[in-house]
């Protein structure tokens, strides 16, 4: 049976499905000892003969599905040019995985890898709209009005952010703590919808993606999910 080549190379472990075909268009994979860069590109896994950067791909007939608490001062990336280190770093696996989705640098908390494509296509595509929880920490007391209109919306200028629920949790010493649940994953989303109406973040952390939450999970620990977590998230 044909298969797009992306979804083959995503299923592989190589990257997620989006990543893929990035990979694809640049010339780095070759079908039968041909540089393909059209994303249409179907192939045959049980005749043709993939490979990446000159090694030949073989399919993972087994998904594995991780939580890692994310700590700040990593990058979430596989790997990274300027030798950062990046959230792998953090995982003993033999399999080659990648990150559903993305924390910057500067963010900590939840944060899933795998090397099932079509999960992480599904949990990264907006129309699925997961909620992702976040547990934001800023310099001095937004107004109800100000919070209002990130409820609503906001034009950050490349976008305009969907509906959220935001709420306070904790105000001292001019910090504000508050939780802030979205259903997009932008980069750098909820420190420009902050800086929107004037405020800086000191403190993000993601605390859930869905039902799933660390439950526990220590800082920069990391652990498989249950069946139960998987049923779920292939459900979305």
């Amino acid at each position: 049976m044909e298969i797009r080549l992306q979804k083959y190379l995503a299923d592989a472990g190589i990257a997620s499905r989006r990543k893929s075909e990035i990979l694809i268009q640049e010339g780095m994979v070759t079908v039968n000892g041909r540089t393909v860069k059209a994303l249409g590109t179907k192939i045959n896994p049980q005749k043709d003969i993939i490979k990446y950067e000159g090694k030949v791909i073989k399919q993972n007939t087994r998904h594995v599905y991780f939580m890692l608490n994310k700590p700040t001062g990593y990058i979430t990336t596989v790997s990274d040019e300027k030798g950062r280190k990046t959230v792998m770093d953090l995982i003993d696996y033999p399999t080659r995985l990648y990150p559903i989705g993305r924390l910057d640098y500067n963010t900590s908390g939840l944060l899933l890898l795998t090397n099932d494509g079509d999960l992480t296509y599904r949990l990264t595509h907006p129309k699925h709209e997961v909620e992702k929880k976040y547990l934001v920490t800023i310099k001095g007391v937004p107004t109800e009005k100000q919070l209002g209109e990130l409820r609503k919306g906001v034009n950050l200028g490349v976008y305009k952010t969907s509906r959220s629920k935001i709420r306070v949790v904790d105000a001292k010493e001019g910090l504000t703590t508050l939780q802030v649940c979205i259903h997009e994953g932008k980069n750098r989303q909820v420190r420009r919808m902050f800086e929107h109406i004037g405020f800086t973040v000191t403190k993000l952390k993601r605390t859930a993606i869905g039902r799933l939450t660390l439950s526990g999970l220590k800082h920069g620990k990391y652990r498989p999910l249950t069946k139960e977590e998987i049923h779920y998230l292939r459900k979305l």
